[in-house]
């Protein structure tokens, strides 16, 4: 037979773009469109239904960017449709191809119900299977001017990302508004042509299989009358059926499908947009739900779930009723999809507390499954988190972004610091907005891992990102797919189920332990600096609002369990993967900053009370403590008398400074040229260098500009060695400091470093007046360390990281996440950093020709990308981070707690107990809180700081009755003993625990 395979493709691919898909809808007449542009924000229904409309027509301008519309849209079905399939069909103005990355649409009943999202490939509304003719139809559709942020050209500055800067002028013209006749046998056609035919491709060229559906499809194209496609239709689809009936190979790789719209928090539209897509997409799903009744739909982030119970009732309550079908489903067991390189511990903790509460409140439901498709890295601290909080499973899907390794495993157990494993499944699709076709299908089957061991993967299908999620069209693709050959099997079904059958089909599945390292998006660790110090802020002050307010409770302090709650949520949200990584519009990050701003008067409140009540009348100061360990004699977690001691003052001599234990000279450029540890005897820095050296570097990523920061920005790098003052500052004995004032470019940057009396350890501040475009900001301290791993602070631990650059997979971490500390240390001595604000960090180590190692810490403090923020960070900037020579892992934890909790100092009667004492310093407490049920018990969260076992005893200050072990939503795990008013715990490395206290 003559090869003429080329020949039938191209005959397939004009006929259905010019033949087929026009037909789909016949005979139309044109609605009568009227339309009231909002001024403002968005408005409720009721407002919009009762305002005064004016005529429109198709070709209309509408919609400044981030405006909204509202159209009127009315009309008949002519008599001679009766019983005929007729539907409305609008486009706003579509111009991007991507659902949820431009205008969408939500319609209304003329009684305010909602019907149905609009965006491109999702175009319709329902009229009716088989109207009668003459029939009115009105509906109001509310039309988001949401602009194009990430074009089809991708990550160009633009302005639009910020209200204000964002143009008046109207974006988009309705192309479209009308009643059609839906032909449905020549949509079914078309569904029937496009599984086949991706089928098809996919398949190699040796298969019979590929040329048996090649031939029928060219089959099905004789039959068509192109004249009268409907017409002819269900005669092509004839010539489909054997190839659509053919059963699936016996051992054919097996997909749970399910139904998924991932809808970022936040991302190139604001907040308050997030709200109305949820809307969107909800009632989409909803409304798919009552045609597909086989349909689930997965759906995590409790807290999109509470927006539609605040803003959208009708269609909260459509959610309530498919959820108690078991259609629509949680997910996630969090409050948002949240970042989890940078939460701290007790935030992490709180986002499964919030989410997986809000299902168990609202739903009777205990998800049990973490869905993280999208965050950029899963730090190693979850796997005991996913645990305590009663969930069984994880899933991501980001770690197919890597730059360099793939990663070797599609189900797995992960393992955290601690010990904990959690069963873990990385879908080989390689996306979460599948359409079902044969591409996904044929690459989650080709790229699976597992084959041989396990059977199985699960594949998210739906529109995502901006919403929108699944079409009929994807339904309908599903059930073609169920059992086709040459295809995996496709069964829609909840992600438990999958879960379930999957771990119970591959006990044996590997061990990855550690963290999941994105390798990409490190920048996401320093870009929008300031929302980022405002989450580091808001979680310490948050430990103290609680603290403070549960010792005052003790004294009759009426505890504020309803602004914390709410606070909280606050936090939470601004956690999400797109905002605290800084990878949203400007409109995101400047709210941000004014709800942190916001979030922290309120806390300060809080704290400004409890304190009144525990300190007394008195004109004593006492200074409270909210750190776990003591400080000048103020115990961690209580107040006291500062104890002065004996510390030797602090000498300035010249630009040399001396307290006894360490002395740090600098030179005339404000360098610092030595460190030396006195009580080890020993130079710390790296001979011929110098610390706290400001570098500048060009950072140009190739794609991706917030998130990114690609390995070749080490090219071109300039060191800040001009200074335009370097002078003592004269701040009392105690107290000696240097002030170093630079410029660079169009910044200036002041910098106060500072030597205490009895503390052996450099502070610095640093004040930046930031107006730097695509630079990247670090400082360095290269030590004289022999250190072959560097050691990061994250939630409830820390994680050990080479510094050396053996495999691919060490030289991929050449950016790094941290928390309040880094360390480096050889046998024998140490040095860590600490910070106030700063998550990323770079660490690496070169040999000295003449012998020895060099280690250098660096800092990331500052970027300036351009999208999708063209003014990123620029600005005023305080960072605060302090160099401590001589430092073990216990030091680097004290110190990090004490950098971000500074002391209070109030006029009172006299010292306050802690609420609780440990007797070990390596088990830090975390959290002390009144219990969630408001049943007056008493909770606290510690954890094993130092990667040991360690025993201690628990002692409260107030009298207790019982105590219980409980996960992290408070419920008993077991109940402990109660001996002389504590309990005496033993913890393994790492472990988190939450002891609950009646009194």
């Amino acid at each position: 037979m003559h090869d003429d395979r080329s020949l039938l493709d191209e005959r397939l691919t004009r006929t259905v773009r010019q033949r087929i898909r026009p037909e789909v809808y016949g005979a139309a007449v044109p609605l009568t469109l009227e339309v009231w542009h909002a001024p403002g924000e968005p408005v409720p229904v009721a407002e919009a239904l009762a305002a005064s409309y004016e005529p429109a027509k198709v070709g209309d301008a509408w919609g400044a960017p981030w405006a909204t519309s509202w159209f009127r849209m009315s009309g008949a079905v002519p008599a001679e449709w009766a019983g005929r399939h007729v539907e409305a069909v609008v486009d706003l103005g579509f111009t991007h191809p991507g659902p949820g990355f431009q205008c969408e649409g939500l319609a209304y009943t003329p009684e305010g119900k909602p019907i149905k999202g609009l965006a491109p490939r999702s175009t319709h509304l329902p009229v009716g299977r088989s109207v009668a003719g003459g029939e009115d139809v009105l509906f109001y559709v509310e039309a988001a001017a949401n602009p194009v942020i990430l074009d089809i050209v991708p990550f160009q500055p633009t302005e639009l990302g910020l209200k204000e800067t964002a143009g008046a002028d109207p974006v988009y013209h309705v192309v479209k508004a009308e009643l059609a006749v839906f032909h449905r046998d020549v949509w079914d056609l078309l569904l029937d042509i496009e599984v086949l035919n991706s089928l098809k491709n996919e398949l190699d060229e040796r298969e019979p299989r590929r040329w048996d559906i090649q031939r029928s499809l060219d089959r099905a194209l004789d039959r068509l009358d192109f004249q009268d496609v409907p017409g002819t239709a269900a005669l092509a689809r004839a010539e489909l059926v054997d190839v659509l009936s053919k059963p699936a190979n016996a051992s054919a790789h097996r997909i749970t499908a399910a139904g998924h719209a991932h809808i970022d928090s936040a991302w190139l539209w604001p907040l308050r947009e997030t709200v109305r897509k949820c809307a969107r997409t909800f009632s989409n799903v909803t409304a798919l739900m009552e045609d597909y009744p086989e349909f689930v739909f997965a759906c995590s982030q409790a807290q999109q779930y509470a927006w539609m119970k605040e803003h959208h009732p009708d269609v909260w309550q459509r959610v309530k009723d498919k959820v108690a079908g078991g259609q629509f489903v949680p997910v996630g067991g969090m409050w948002v999809e949240s970042d989890t390189n940078m939460p701290g511990g007790e935030a992490m903790a709180r986002q499964f507390i919030h989410g997986k509460r809000f299902f168990l409140d609202e739903f009777g439901i205990e998800t049990e499954e973490v869905w993280l498709p999208d965050s950029f890295g899963y730090s190693a601290a979850m796997p005991q988190l996913v645990k305590l909080s009663g969930s069984r499973w994880f899933l991501t899907q980001k770690l197919s972004w890597n730059q360099i390794n793939r990663f070797p495993h599609h189900s797995f157990y992960w393992e955290g610091i601690d010990g904990s494993q959690v069963f873990t499944h990385f879908p080989p699709v390689d996306t979460y907005n599948s359409d079902l076709l044969g591409a996904d299908l044929a690459r989650a089957s080709r790229q699976y891992s597992e084959h041989g061991k396990a059977t199985r993967s699960l594949v998210p299908f739906g529109y995502g990102d901006g919403g929108g999620g699944p079409t009929r069209e994807m339904l309908e693709t599903a059930r073609r797919s169920a059992d086709l050959e040459g295809s995996p099997r496709v069964t829609i079904e909840a992600p438990s189920k999958f879960f379930a059958t999957a771990e119970a089909e591959y006990a044996d599945a590997p061990v990855w332990s550690g963290e999941l390292y994105l390798e990409k998006h490190r920048a996401t660790y320093t870009t929008q600096a300031r929302t980022k110090q405002g989450n580091r802020r808001s979680e310490h002050l948050l430990r103290e609002a609680e603290l403070w307010a549960t010792a005052a409770l003790l004294k009759g302090f009426d505890y504020p369990y309803e602004q914390l709650d709410r606070l909280w949520k606050t936090v939470l949200l601004h956690q999400f993967h797109d905002i605290l990584p800084g990878s949203s519009i400007a409109w995101v990050h400047r709210e941000a900053e004014a709800r942190y701003a916001e979030v922290a008067a309120e806390l300060e409140s809080i704290i400004s009370s409890a304190l009144s009540v525990l300190a007394g009348e008195g004109s004593e100061t006492v200074v409270f403590n909210a750190a776990p360990h003591s400080r000048s004699g103020v115990p961690g977690l209580g107040a006291g008398a500062v104890d002065s001691g004996s510390a030797q003052p602090v000498s300035v001599d010249g630009l040399v400074l001396d307290n006894g234990l360490l002395r740090v000279a600098l030179d005339s450029r404000g360098l610092i040229t030595s460190i030396r540890d006195l009580v080890a005897d020993r130079e710390v820095l790296a001979p011929g260098t110098v610390g706290n050296l400001l570098q500048l570097h060009v950072d140009v990523p190739n794609q991706w500009d917030a998130w990114d920061v690609d390995p070749f920005y080490r090219n071109n790098v300039r060191d800040l060695v001009e200074a335009e003052e370097v002078v003592a500052v004269d701040e009392g004995k105690d107290v000696g400091a240097i002030r170093v004032r630079r410029a660079f470019g169009e910044s200036t940057l002041t910098q106060v470093l500072r030597l205490r009396a009895g503390e052996r350890r450099l502070d610095v501040s640093t004040e930046v007046d930031w107006q730097e475009t695509e630079k990247f900001l670090k400082v360095a301290f290269p030590v004289d360390v022999h250190a072959d791993r560097s050691t990061s602070e994250i939630q409830f631990g820390h994680l050990h990281r080479p510094t050396h650059v053996n495999t691919s997979w060490d030289a991929a971490k050449f950016e790094i996440c941290a928390h309040r500390w880094v360390h480096v240390a050889e046998p024998g001595y140490g040095v860590a950093v600490v910070n106030d604000s700063t998550y990323g960090h770079d660490i690496t180590r070169k040999a000295r020709p003449e012998g020895g190692t060099t280690t250098t810490v660096r800092l990331s403090l500052l970027r300036a990308p351009r999208f999708p923020d063209p003014l990123t960070d620029q600005g005023f900037h305080q960072l605060n981070y302090s160099f401590v020579p001589g430092a073990a892992i216990g030091d680097a934890v004290r110190e990090g707690y004490r950098i971000n909790l500074p002391e209070r100092r109030v006029p009172g009667a006299g010292p306050v107990a802690p609420v609780f004492t440990v007797d070990n310093p390596a088990v830090v407490v975390e959290a002390v809180k009144a219990a969630d049920d408001r049943s007056g018990d008493i909770v606290v969260r510690l954890y094993e700081s130092l990667g040991g076992r360690a025993k201690t005893v628990v002692s409260p200050s107030f009298a207790a009755t019982s105590v219980r072990e409980t996960d992290l939503l408070e419920r008993t795990l077991a109940d402990r003993c109660l001996a002389d008013n504590g309990v005496e715990i033993e913890l393994r490395p790492f472990q988190v625990l939450t002891l609950r206290f009646s009194r």
